[in-house]
Parts: structure tokens; sequence; C-alpha cells
């Protein structure tokens, strides 16, 4: 029964996925400013652990427990993955039900022709929840209390991403994927969304750097963000084309279209760059690649290739703008862009799949209102969007009072160590240990 194309695609898009956030810990390392790169590494590297402890514990019994019909929560029944092994124990039993999709985004089962081990979707989910939760940190790097965003980190997973996936794609009783009807096909809400967003609380709750506005912050390593980027792109193809849940033409598809939106972003970035400034950049084009990455995770089983064309050439002015204008005149220190790039991406990208989605496709009733000029769905978009603003801005607040008032009263280092530079001030070393005098 169970097909073993479909397992084995599985396991590769997993692995592709947790590629994923040691790739953004070169492309955040490479934003950051030189005194700070091991502590924005080590931030991205320490939600590898914290994340994965806290899925197991209680995040996917949270996520993708229960029996599908709480609008807001999965259940309890599931702390400490209990009974994940059964769909094994059965296949081995030779029992009919030789393996059980876990994931409430998957539609196989029992009686389907092809199938995969539902253990893997544990982990497969469980690298969503891990990059996620490491896109926060971008927005808040060289100012946050290691230790303060350690917590926050291992609280949010659990009480911010986990219901938000489940109300997204838990089942029949979600709020945002069946009762609003709202679709996102790899994370457009769940992973960009809520990510892009909980960075700008934080940074809000922060405050800016030092020098902000008035000294320039320029990447100190290039290359590693070209690497980090790159990484990112080759991990997205699981990320994307992973989340059909098998091993067929919708994967196909969403494949092919995160190459061709990524390609348009990267070329309608540097040609903003080319009228803006006059001159196309390196970080300029990774970031463009990472935009476009960003706007067809909603709709990459949705659209078709042209459509994931234009949303890629849309994209690049849109978070230009959010980046280079919106982030200046309001003031708020988003340091590596996370809200700039995910967030509003992440938005675009949802409201385009209202437009563009064809109706065959589409996991509701409703297709995109280009093809059928009628606006259910896109109104279920914006509605869905709202509803995960709304959520994670007021789950932010409050979880981000609490860890401030567990770490006497602030989020942000001391002056003294962001002048010093949190590498050494915070983990005692230095990625250039001859340029701080200390070899």
């Amino acid at each position: 029964m169970l097909d073993t194309g479909s397992t084995g695609f599985m396991l590769v898009c997993t692995m592709l996925v947790l590629l994923m956030t040691p790739g953004l810990a070169f492309f955040y390392g490479g934003l950051s400013r030189r005194k700070n790169v091991v502590n924005t590494m080590i931030m991205t590297f320490a939600v590898l652990g914290i994340v994965g402890v806290a899925w197991v514990a209680a995040g996917w019994s949270f996520a993708y427990g229960g029996d599908g019909s709480l609008p807001f929560f999965g259940g309890v029944d599931q702390l400490g993955c209990l009974g994940a092994v059964n769909d094994l124990l059965a296949e081995a039993e030779g029992t009919p039900d030789a393996f059980a999709v876990l994931s409430g985004a998957a539609t196989l089962g029992p009686e389907a022709e092809a199938g995969y081990p539902g253990i893997i979707d544990i982990a497969f989910q469980m690298a969503f929840a891990m990059i996620t939760t490491a896109i926060i940190t971008g927005a808040v790097a060289g100012r946050m209390k290691f230790g303060a965003l350690c917590a926050f980190a291992a609280v949010w997973v659990l009480l911010v991403y986990a219901p938000l996936a489940h109300m997204v794609w838990g089942g029949e009783g979600s709020l945002i994927g069946e009762t609003i009807g709202a679709l996102d096909f790899a994370g457009g809400d769940v992973v960009h969304i809520s990510s892009g967003l909980t960075g700008l609380v934080l940074c809000l709750m922060l405050g800016r750097r030092r020098g902000f506005a008035v000294m320039s912050y320029r990447p100190h390593n290039v290359p590693f963000v070209v690497l980090g980027a790159t990484l990112l792109w080759f991990g997205w193809f699981g990320f994307n084309a992973g989340s059909e849940f098998a091993a067929d033409g919708v994967a196909g598809l969403a494949l092919v279209n995160t190459v061709t939106a990524s390609a348009a972003a990267l070329v309608s970035w540097l040609a903003m760059e080319r009228v803006r400034v006059g001159k196309p950049t390196l970080v300029g084009a990774a970031t463009g690649l990472v935009a476009g990455l960003v706007v067809i995770t909603p709709a990459a089983g949705f659209v078709e290739p042209w459509a994931a064309l234009v949303m890629g050439v849309l994209v690049s002015p849109v978070c230009y703008f959010a980046i280079s204008f919106c982030k200046r005149r309001l003031g708020y220190d988003d340091a590596l862009d996370a809200f700039g790039c995910h967030c509003v991406g992440g938005v675009l990208g949802g409201v385009l799949t209202g437009l563009f989605c064809v109706p065959e496709l589409s996991w509701t009733d409703f297709g995109g209102l280009l093809y059928t000029g009628d606006a259910t769905l896109l109104g279920a978009q914006v509605l869905g969007i709202v509803v995960t603003v709304a959520f994670v801005v007021v789950a932010d607040v409050v979880l981000g009072l609490i860890v401030r008032a567990l770490f006497g009263g602030s989020l942000r280092v001391s002056e003294e160590d962001e002048a010093l530079g949190l590498d050494v001030a915070t983990h005692g070393e230095s990625a250039y240990p001859a340029y701080l005098g200390l070899d």
C-alpha cells in the first residue's frame, strides 16, 4: 500500500527544508555587522535545538493532534509524539491501516493509491517550525539578549506557530483553512507573515540600534549572503514541492513555479536597483531571490507558471519600497529586513493567490478572480491574512511582555555590550579574532 516514490520524495523534501535554517544563518550572518556575526548565526542555530525539542514534546500535538474539529488548536493527545510509530507497527503486522498520514494538510488514507508513513510528517513539519522561528531573529539582530531570544522562541513556537498552523492546515474544523476558506499552499500565513510580523513587534519593543539612521549598516560578508541565499533557494524546492505531500504533477508545478517566481523577482530587483541607485548589487540579487520565494509560497501549487512570473516581477518593487522607504520613513529598526521581505512578501503572495488560483487546483470550491469573476476566494484570502495578523500581534505583545519581565524588565543588551559587539560580550568568541586583537 505504501508508495515508495512518495515516501522517498517526502524524505528528501524534509531534508531539504532542514537545510534551510543553517542556510538562513549564513544569509543573516553575512548581512550583519562584523562584530555581531557569531551572535546573529548562533541565534539561528539555537532555534534548531529549541524548536526540535519543543516540537516533539508538544508542538506537533498542538498543531496536528486531536480529531481536527477545533478551530484554534489541535490537541494534547500526541504530546511527546505519543503513538507516532503505530502505523509502522501496523505495517509490520500487515494490517490494512499500514500507514496513516498524520498532517491535516494531506488527504491520503488507507484506501489511497499512494502514501507514505505518517511519521515523516513530524519531521517535515518540524523543519517548517524551525525555519519560521529562525526568520524572526533577523529583525532583532545586534541588540536582543540571547537568553531572552531563546525563551521567546521556545514559547512562541508552541503558543503562536503551532496554533496558527492548525488554524490554516489543521483539518475540517480549522478556522482559516476551512471556516474562512483561505488557501495557503506552503506557508504564506503560517511561515512568512507570522515570522515577519513577529520580527516587527519585537524590534519595536527593543527600540533602535545605536546609530540607526545616523550611520550606515552595511553587510559585512557578501559571499556569506550569497551562500545563504543559495542554500535557501535549494531547500525551498522541498519546502514548496513537498507541501503537495505526494510525488505527482502538482508537486512538479510547485517546483516550476518556485523557480519561475524567484528568477523573475531576482531580475526585477536588479532592475529596481539600476533605476533607483544606478548600480545592481549582489546583495540585491540575493534579496530579490528570497522575496520571489516568499511571494510564491502560498500559491505554489495553485497557479500557472505565467502567474508565478507575474508574482515574481511584482514582489521586488513592493518589498524594495518597504525596505528602503517605509523603514526609514516610519523609523522602525528591522535590522535584516525580516518584516520587509517576509511579511510584506507573504501578504502580497496571499492576496495574489486570490487572483490567480486555477479553480481546478483549489482546495476549496472557489478559484481565482481572474478565472471565475467571483471575488469569494480573494475575500477569503484577505480575511485569512487579517485574522493571522490580529492573532500574531496580540500573542506576540503578550509573550514579549512576559519574557521581558522575566529578564529584568528589558529584552535588550546593555549599551556597553552593544558597543563592544555581541560576539565577544555575549559569547566570548569572534568570527574574526585577528580583527579584534583576540588571536
